[in-house]
């Protein structure tokens, strides 16, 4: 395992939480030769790109963030995506990863040279880089998807994706529109609701909103934190575990969602008045079949003079702003689409093509599939972070991110221990596996729900969630499962390389 010439042991993709976890792990466990590979000039991923007004997360500060990198500093409950940033670079820094870091060097292609056991992945520059092992910390969060509205490219005015937002563009006194109620929308909403001239809200489904716990962390609790790292141990791990019976409702008991459902109505009837409204603001689908958001000061913002809340649908865009069903011209000088991602389309990373050649698009054509969202039947030494069935709606990513990182490294160094040149995981678990995830996601309030959410791929299958709890998730990622893969020996005996199958191969 160990790089002869050009040969890594392993290439990480992307510098997010996932990327940034890898690394840090694989130089801990004393595996140096690797470098990671980063499309953009800096770090951050998800938190580098969104920089649209008012993003910040809705998991607590002290729980969105590394296990083995606890930050006092944190200036409030729910960290804003500045300081998020600010802290995936620290840590960064202090783990030495910045010397690893290839920035401008998107992936193109990897390929799986069977001969020799390594793939071989092609960036944008035109270089090639080898590796006994790639780790795609790529995530799910980078396809921004657009709405299938006619007329959008004859748009004259500005127009962008909430995760590409044009600083330059100057908002203030403009018309605007922004399409989309969800996690990013509620965000920006109020953070732009009072600079720019008139803002036109379309909504198509209205999404359930829960209050913000949120508040200023105060100048005593970040003393405490550093003085007494274990009063900031013991804070995480009492939101971890608030946050982690809720899956309790959202997988095993999705009657409880509607005992819940009064709460949330209550909060909406208390904050908007206008019954006509209000109405419009009310979902008709079970709490927790599309994502729970969080929201202090949306509501409100809906109701400023210039706002205007439009639940017509769309029937097309022209020059000039946007034409609803009801035949309506809403003059806009900038359209912001707040419109999501396609994760639960999902397609390979890159061009990602295995043994015999195949494509990963082509082994996901029926929907993105992998065993614990990790390893794929046909692409040996070829792991995923934040692969399928492994997003949330309940508690921290960050949490499902490092006990997949624990799970890869456990292969790696068994890799390197007992000189596998490849593991891959057989298909007929893979298959089992994903065969008992879609039963168990067929009876959470995902599915049952009533509701059509980007959870789910356009045939409804949910290639995004996992039905069940994160402690399950890491009881199961402790170590790697051998039994579960082929795993082929170097022979070292020879210069030629003859495969030799373990006996888990023969399976």
């Amino acid at each position: 395992m160990s790089a002869k010439g050009n040969v890594y042991s392993v290439i990480v993709v992307g510098t997010g939480f996932a990327g940034l976890a890898m690394a840090v792990r694989l130089k801990q466990a004393g595996i140096h030769d690797f470098t990671i590979l980063e499309r953009a000039s800096s770090l951050g991923g998800t938190w580098r790109d969104n920089t649209y007004p008012g993003a910040a997360c809705d998991i607590q500060s002290h729980l969105y963030s590394f296990s083995f990198e606890p930050y006092p500093e944190w200036s409030r409950m729910f960290g804003q995506q500045r300081e998020i940033l600010e802290y995936m670079e620290h840590v960064a820094h202090k783990y030495g990863l910045l010397p690893h870091i290839r920035f401008d060097s998107g992936v193109e292609r990897a390929v799986f040279d069977e001969k020799d056991g390594v793939w071989n992945v092609t960036t944008k520059d035109g270089a090639v880089h080898r590796a006994r092992v790639v780790v795609s910390g790529t995530g799910p969060l980078n396809r921004p998807a657009y709405p299938a509205i006619k007329g959008r490219e004859t748009f004259a005015g500005k127009s962008f994706h909430s995760s590409a937002w044009d600083h330059s563009y100057s908002i203030k006194g403009k018309r605007v529109a922004v399409l989309g109620t969800g996690a990013s929308a509620i965000q920006i909403i109020p953070a732009i609701a009072d600079e720019v001239g008139s803002l036109h809200v379309f909504q198509r489904t209205p999404p359930w909103i829960m209050p913000k716990p949120d508040r200023p962390i105060t100048n005593g609790e970040r003393t405490l934190f550093r003085r007494v790292p274990a009063a900031q141990k013991l804070a995480r791990a009492a939101i971890y575990w608030f946050l982690e019976w809720r899956a309790l409702a959202f997988t095993v008991n999705p009657q409880l969602l509607k005992r819940a459902e009064p709460l949330a109505v209550r909060y909406l009837e208390s904050r908007v008045k206008d019954p006509v409204l209000r109405e419009k603001l009310r979902p008709r689908y079970t709490l927790g079949c599309k994502r729970v958001l969080m929201s202090n000061d949306y509501f409100e913002t809906l109701q400023k003079k210039n706002v205007d809340v439009v639940t017509t649908g769309i029937r097309e865009i022209v020059a000039n702003g946007i034409i609803t069903n009801d035949g309506k011209l809403h003059e806009v000088d900038a359209i912001v689409y707040a419109t999501g991602f396609d994760a639960a389309e999902a397609v390979a990373p890159f061009d990602v093509r295995g043994k015999g050649g195949l494509e990963l698009n082509d082994a996901w054509r029926d929907g993105a599939e992998a065993y614990l969202g990790t390893s794929i039947a046909g692409f040996p030494n070829l792991f995923l972070l934040i692969g399928p069935n492994t997003g949330l709606g309940h508690n921290s990513m960050v949490f499902m991110i490092e006990s997949q990182v624990a799970y890869v490294l456990d292969a790696i160094e068994k890799m390197r221990a007992r000189h596998w040149k490849t593991v891959e995981v057989l298909p007929r678990v893979q298959a089992e596996f994903n065969e008992k995830i879609q039963a168990r996601l067929a009876k959470t309030v995902w599915q049952t729900g009533g509701c059509t959410s980007w959870y789910q791929t356009r045939d409804g299958k949910n290639t995004t969630l996992w039905p069940g709890f994160t402690v399950e998730f890491r009881l199961r990622t402790r170590r790697f499962h051998e039994h579960a893969y082929a795993c082929v020996e170097e022979d070292r005996s020879s210069p030629v390389s003859r495969l030799q199958v373990v006996a888990s191969a023969a399976e």
